[in-house]
């Protein structure tokens, strides 16, 4: 005799079945091989976050990493005392800070264009396999660095090289030519509510 709960489960099993036949179908479908441009953008917190965490798995890869942060410019962050130090990346903090705390747009331009010119290299080296750009769009909400020069160097880094691009507001013409974007949206943050930046949360 079938019960209702034997019924629910036999109902879950050719569920889960025909998902995993879809699945299966899609995985077997991709097969290309080749570099990937992501972008982390949207109000929420982790955008930085997340591309650190790609970076740490490509280490484990032996791959071998570059980061260059285009806006902050603290050098006391947990990430860059764990892999900054770490064999095989390359990290640059090359900020001013936060426009608010500049409130020199000529400094942030240059500092900009620096940090560009120091991503390039690595845009053009395959013997590097992921190279993070952190705080990037706002070199083009600003106007420090012109959007169609970008994306021209992504499009022409060698072909199995990962690019991960952080930072609110992702023009979209960057959002076009990225094979993944993910929009990180805040439903609450502790700062809110009067708690500060902690260590190890937020740097």
């Amino acid at each position: 005799m079938t019960t209702e709960s034997d019924g629910r489960e036999q109902r879950h099993v050719a569920r889960m079945q025909r998902k995993k036949e879809v699945i299966d179908q899609k995985v077997a479908a991709a097969d290309l091989e080749r570099g990937v441009l992501l972008v982390n953008t949207g109000n929420g917190k982790g955008k930085s976050s997340a591309a650190f965490g790609v970076a740490a798995r490509a280490l484990g890869h032996g791959m071998r990493v570059a980061v260059v942060q285009f806006v902050k410019s603290r050098t006391d962050t947990g990430e860059e005392a764990v892999l900054g130090r770490s064999p095989g990346i390359r990290w640059h903090v090359m900020g001013e800070g936060f426009t608010w705390e500049t409130q020199d747009p000529g400094r942030d331009a240059a500092a900009a264009r620096a940090a560009w010119e120091t991503a390039l290299g690595y845009l053009r080296d395959p013997a590097i396999g992921l190279v993070v750009l952190d705080e990037m769009t706002y070199a083009f909400k600003y106007q420090w660095l012109p959007l169609p020069d970008v994306l021209a160097a992504f499009a022409a880094r060698p072909p199995m090289q990962h690019v991960i691009v952080t930072g609110r507001a992702a023009p979209e013409d960057l959002i076009a030519a990225a094979d993944t974007v993910t929009e990180m949206a805040m439903v609450k943050h502790a700062f809110k509510a009067g708690i500060k930046a902690m260590p190890g949360m937020e740097f």
